[in-house]
């Protein structure tokens, strides 16, 4: 059975980590490069690094602290934020990281998936949704989950899926940050609609909010960022907590 992955994820603004709640409030978390190999240490099976204004500010991804983080660690490590193009995410690979994660290029130009994934190999492609509930239907988000695109969620992973995308990283935006819990409903309708790693993002407050969301859904990892970066949850006891309720993990 394959083993279940835990994700720490670095949102980075302005050099450094931070973390808010519903994707705003944002808050100093740390020094990104030392939290990297902090988590590295511990045990983390990979690590998200997302440059979350990169999209914004319309600007290229900071090259420079992702060979920093990159040197730093000795796990899988993916960068997403800015990433608009072959060279764009050419540069990010060659700073270190073993996968790119894009998220609002690849709505506004789907080919750009395919693109990605002939060039660098769909297994080098994420493809982030930030999902939220929209007039009861789950739709999907972009800018850093600024602006609606109508897109149905499920459909678009099915898409995505389709143009080449390796694994989905899916994230909740009303649990985001929020500490009570995945968002069970849909990370579950989105894994069983594609045959690709999903990993599970938003609302981890819990050990046993790890425990459900691999339990009732089939995600592939779990991906947390406040528990880590303040302390609440120790990688290595969840890992252990996870491997003792019959969850598949590597100790």
């Amino acid at each position: 059975m394959l083993k279940k992955r835990i994700i720490p994820c670095l949102d980075i603004k302005d050099g450094r980590t931070v973390k808010g709640i519903n994707f705003l409030n944002l808050r100093d978390a740390g020094n990104p490069v030392h939290l990297a190999k902090l988590y590295a240490d511990e045990g983390a099976d990979e690590l998200v690094f997302l440059d979350i204004t990169a999209t914004i500010e319309r600007r290229a991804t900071l090259i420079k602290l992702v060979s920093e983080v990159a040197d730093a660690i000795n796990i899988p490590f993916t960068v997403g934020g800015g990433i608009r193009s072959v060279d764009d995410a050419s540069a990010v690979l060659d700073a270190g990281a073993d996968k790119v994660s894009i998220n609002t290029a690849a709505i506004k130009d789907p080919t750009l998936i395919t693109t990605l994934a002939k060039r660098f190999g769909s297994q080098a492609v994420v493809l982030a949704i930030d999902t939220n509930m929209e007039e009861e239907v789950w739709k999907v988000f972009m800018n850093g989950g600024r602006l609606t695109t109508g897109l149905r969620t499920v459909d678009w992973a099915k898409e995505v899926k389709e143009r080449g995308a390796g694994e989905i990283l899916l994230t909740s935006m009303s649990s985001d940050g929020v500490q009570e819990g995945f968002s069970l409903n849909i990370t579950s309708a989105v894994c069983d609609a594609v045959n690709i790693p999903v990993i599970a993002s938003g609302g981890a407050g819990s050990l046993e909010d790890f425990y459900e969301v691999f339990s009732k859904t089939n995600a592939a990892a779990a991906l947390a960022a406040s528990v880590f970066h303040f302390g609440e949850i120790q990688i290595p006891a969840l890992k252990q907590y996870l491997h003792n309720h019959k969850i598949p993990m590597r100790l």
